[in-house]
């Protein structure tokens, strides 16, 4: 069973890791470098209703792995659709249609990021029905996720498709997966595959109630009334402000180091991290597969709020190492420190997040409130961060001879400013009751 689920989550993060760190790179080249910030906050918009409609679903009406499964078909087939229309244009060629081509972008990620919820709300109901416990058995199965994105990352950053022919190298290459539309068509083929898997997990059965409920209740909008505990309301309010760092690195690191081949700095220019920007970046998810493992040491030791804690002085680091670093020696070092850091930044939030959540809501509204966790880290909070980054960057910098340049430095430094505030804040203002 566990097997079952770690294959699950590997080929659901997969989907993502195909273009969440390199599509960048390809949107410059597609003519739209200047919106890079909307098409990540489009998965922070749809993230503030998508994830608690489709957790109402599978809380109320349809078993959660089934719409896990429906949603995966829906999202790879509009991102399919986005490879057609690249592929229509040509590799190294401006989209001829834009507007469809952000309309089925966003209907992709639309569908794609209540999964993210669903998988949590899958793998916790049928660990809980094989009496396995989640604390302790989730972070290994969570960490096959990682693996998976980071293969995808690997191939795609290598893969190169070229005069009919399909290779792999390390080379600097226009026809590379990472600067094409050939992103999309991995990304979509996985989708379907999850959808298909899906419908081989064990049934997770929904809970009947005999007595009349609520209209309120009948909408899953009774996870709210989390809100009601000033706990449970502080950590979701700082679970977005925390948000709001989630998508930066991931729309704006590729574009950032591989700005560096602009460099009149032969050195600079050449070396392997400005050419091989997402294989760079994968030491991020290298550095989270490992920090996953070490999820219920410090959820049992520490508690959420020292977790937490530990996961904001990350994202000043992991900003702030960007700011100093560049991709030659010793610079490059910086990078890579700033990629073993996002490990503890992005997991012991998302992660011990949801397990939280998860430890603090009653059995009705479990999947109702994943998905309301998932719409203030990933919808609220990454919505207003990335445009926030987007005006920032955009202010700072400029695409020049198809590259974004420009005061990258400031640009970090103002992103590790806003996370050590928040920090301190955090520090202040949250006092969970401690565990008995």
């Amino acid at each position: 069973m566990k097997f079952r689920l770690s294959l699950m989550n590997f080929i659901e993060f997969a989907v993502w890791g195909a273009y969440l760190t390199c599509m960048g790179n390809y949107l410059g080249v597609a003519g739209l470098g200047d919106q890079i910030s909307w098409f990540y906050a489009i998965q922070g918009i749809v993230s503030i209703f998508m994830p608690t409609l489709m957790g109402i679903i599978a809380d109320k009406y349809i078993q959660p792995q089934r719409v896990l499964g429906l949603c995966h078909l829906l999202a790879g087939g509009f991102m399919l659709g986005c490879w057609w229309l690249g592929y229509q244009a040509g590799f190294g060629q401006e989209l001829e249609n834009k507007a469809l081509f952000i309309t089925l972008y966003t209907l992709s990620v639309a569908f794609f990021m209540p999964t993210i919820a669903l998988t949590n709300t899958t793998a916790f109901t049928i660990l809980k029905n094989n009496g396995l416990d989640t604390v302790k058995d989730f972070p290994p199965i969570r960490v096959l996720g990682t693996v998976g994105f980071i293969l995808t990352m690997w191939f795609v950053n290598c893969a190169v498709w070229e005069d009919g022919a399909f290779t792999l190298t390390l080379a600097d290459n226009a026809h590379k997966f990472q600067y094409t539309y050939m992103q999309f068509f991995v990304s979509g083929i996985l989708s379907i595959v999850l959808f298909l898997y899906c419908f081989t997990l064990p049934q997770c059965r929904l809970e009947k109630k005999d007595q009349k409920v609520s209209l309120v209740e009948s909408l899953g909008l009774n996870a709210f009334k989390l809100f009601k505990t000033k706990k449970m309301a502080m950590f979701f309010i700082f679970s977005a402000l925390l948000g709001m760092c989630l998508q930066v690195t991931n729309g704006y690191a590729g574009p950032f180091i591989t700005s560096f081949k602009g460099s009149a700095d032969a050195a600079v220019a050449t070396s392997f991290a400005a050419n091989n920007a997402t294989l760079l970046t994968s030491i991020s998810q290298i550095s989270e597969a490992l920090c996953i493992l070490m999820i219920p040491f410090f959820m049992k030791r520490y508690g959420i709020k020292v977790v937490m804690l530990m996961s904001m002085f990350a994202w000043v680091f992991r900003f702030g190492f960007f700011g100093i670093g560049n991709p030659a020696m010793p610079g490059v070092l910086l990078f890579i420190l700033s990629c073993i850091v996002y490990g503890v930044a992005f997991d012991f939030f998302n992660v011990s997040g949801g397990i939280f959540v998860d430890q603090e809501c009653e059995p009705s509204i479990k999947a109702s409130a994943q998905g309301l966790f998932m719409m203030m880290t990933n919808g609220v909070g990454a919505t207003v961060g990335t445009l926030a980054a987007g005006e920032i960057v955009n202010y700072y910098c400029s695409w020049q001879d198809g590259f974004l340049q420009g005061d990258w430095t400031t640009c970090w430094f103002i992103f590790a400013a806003f996370a050590l505030v928040v920090a301190v804040s955090f520090a202040l203002v949250f006092h969970p009751e401690k565990s008995k």
